[in-house]
This record gives structure tokens, sequence and C-alpha cells, in this order.
């Protein structure tokens, strides 16, 4: 550890309070909208949006939690959940006894296709409508370094987006 700390400069400590600000309400305004629309947190939409776009609409939990940023253990409760209202199905892996499956069912992806459209109009609203063009690629570059950091696997699905180089297409997020 340094002996001297490199303290943050009032412009440094600016825009880390905004960060910090940022990551704090942003989460409340999603999981508002999704609670009100489609009685899911962000993260549980998060995890069924994960399953949706796997193959065969198909993970095995370790790969999921991994994929969401969770703990196997709150994994494992959220999917229960989620289970109970019939939007998944676990089942054993069939290649490893001792892993467990989830997918996705006809009415967990009926029910993201029905949250889909308020959700991306939070995020417009809260998020996307905010920023100029040039506003939204500096976003993005400023997340990608951050990511790199935070997330040197790849393990979130984010970490790998790219822009596109023709029109926006249209997706959940």
């Amino acid at each position: 550890m340094s002996e001297e700390t490199h303290w943050l400069s009032t412009e440094e400590s600016a825009a880390w309070v905004r960060l910090v600000a940022l990551t704090e309400l942003l989460p409340g305004a999603l999981d508002a909208q999704l609670l009100r629309d489609a009685q899911l947190t962000h993260f549980e939409y998060a995890a069924l949006m994960a399953l949706a776009e796997s193959p065969d609409r198909t993970m095995r939990m370790t790969a999921l939690a991994a994929r969401t940023n969770a703990t196997l253990p709150r994994l494992s409760h959220v999917a229960r959940r989620l289970e109970e209202r019939g939007l998944i199905h676990r089942f054993p892996c069939p290649t490893d006894r001792r892993a467990t499956n989830a997918t996705i069912t006809e009415a967990g992806m009926q029910l993201i296709a029905d949250a889909a459209p308020g959700h991306v109009e939070t995020v417009r609203a809260n998020v996307l409508d905010a920023l100029s063009p040039e506003q939204l690629g500096q976003l993005y570059e400023i997340a990608g370094a951050v990511l790199t950091r935070l997330d040197p696997e790849q393990r979130l699905t984010a970490t790998s987006c790219q822009f596109s180089e023709g029109p926006a297409v249209a997706r959940a997020g």
C-alpha cells in the first residue's frame, strides 16, 4: 500500500459523487417500472433475458449466476420465485447430474415480451433521452473502460456489447 494517499481532485470527486448517485438512483427507477408493469425486479428481468437469449433458452444455474453477477444462493432464491410463477423451469443438467439447469418457459417469454416496451421507455426517459449522440458514444466508451477493469473475464454480456455499424436495433436491456 502506498505511503501517501492520492486524494481525488475536485473534478474527480465531483464525477465520482455523480456516478455513485446514478448507481443508487437508476436501479430504483428500473425496479419501479418493472414491478408496476410485470411484478418483476430488474434483476429478475435480467435473469429472464439471459435465459431467453441463451441457446435453447437454457443455462446452467452457475452460468446464469455469473451472467447476472449474482451469488448462487441469491440466484437460487430468485429462481424459486420465478419457478413458482411458472416463468422458468429448473431441472438436473443431463450431462452433469451435480448441476442444475434453468430454462425460460413460454409464460416467461411472454412476460418479458410484454414488459420490454415499458422497460425500454423507462431506459430512454431516464438515461438515453438525456444524452446527445456524442454523449451516448462517450458513455459507451467510459462504461467500457470501467467494465474492462471490473469484469475482465467478460462474464456480463454488457462487457462485450458493441455499437452496431448500421441503424440501432431496438432491444430490451
